[in-house]
């Protein structure tokens, strides 16, 4: 049986505690993703989601309950500890991009293995190969604003596997693209997925995208209403080798 990558009981969490107000928006929610797996999170806007994505990405913290990520206890790490986790198990990739202004695609990548301590020369080569992998090897002088919406969804895919993450967590990284560019961005997650065999946790409303994935988790409310192993799930590359990076 597969590793677990990911690993969590009863988390919940809430906001306002011991006011009037208070707020639970996950309600014992568990979750185990194993190693090499491709999962997608559904779920409406206030059902959750964005709120489990940042536990899971290590950006927050439950109010109770365990998670266990490659191992680490994210409840009980420091908050140094948990910056050390985003910057090597956790590629990200958002809606937005997140892509710094006035610094070219290859810069931009680069800047995850700069914060690792990467020496230059090998950080570059890396940059070069991860740009080359999602098509963007002939635009990687160019800066955030001379790109597509696509091309810098590409850019930021290259940048979330600088550090050879345990976890791509992608959070509606098709939301702001008409179709057929998100359609070219998907395959792009097939690919990082099957070629690079990378654990992929996807965070979607759209439950079309989430049909392409092998799970799929379905968020109501802050509480998981159903899970459901895809059996149509089919792979873009089957006769694909992994790409060594």
């Amino acid at each position: 049986m597969s590793e677990n990558v990911i690993e969590m009981r009863n988390i919940v969490k809430s906001f306002y505690i011991g006011t009037p107000n208070e707020l639970n928006i996950l309600k014992n929610i568990d979750v185990t993703i194993k190693k090499g797996e491709f999962v997608s999170i559904v779920g409406a806007s206030g059902s959750g989601k964005s709120t489990l994505m940042n536990i899971i990405g290590a950006l927050d913290r439950p109010t109770s309950g365990t998670y266990f990520l490659d191992n680490t206890n994210v409840v009980e790490e420091t908050d140094n500890g948990l910056s050390e986790v985003r910057n090597k198990q956790i590629g990200f990739v958002f809606q937005t991009y997140n892509l710094i202004p006035r610094s070219s695609a290859l810069k931009n990548v680069e800047l995850p293995m700069l914060y690792y301590g990467m020496n230059g020369n090998e950080r570059k080569e890396r940059a070069k190969k991860l740009l080359a992998l999602v098509g963007m090897e002939e635009r990687m002088k160019h800066l955030p604003n001379e790109l597509s919406g696509g091309q810098k969804q590409r850019v930021a895919i290259a940048r979330a596997l600088a550090n050879d993450p345990s976890i791509i967590l992608a959070d509606e990284p098709t939301g702001a693209l008409d179709s057929s560019t998100g359609r070219l961005v998907m395959d792009l997650f097939h690919k990082v997925h099957e070629l690079e065999g990378k654990t992929i946790v996807f965070i979607t409303h759209n439950y079309e995208l989430a049909k392409e994935t092998e799970r799929i988790i379905t968020l109501r409310d802050g509480k998981i209403v159903s899970e459901e192993y895809n059996d149509k799930y089919i792979r873009r590359f089957p006769n694909g080798e992994k790409i060594c990076l």
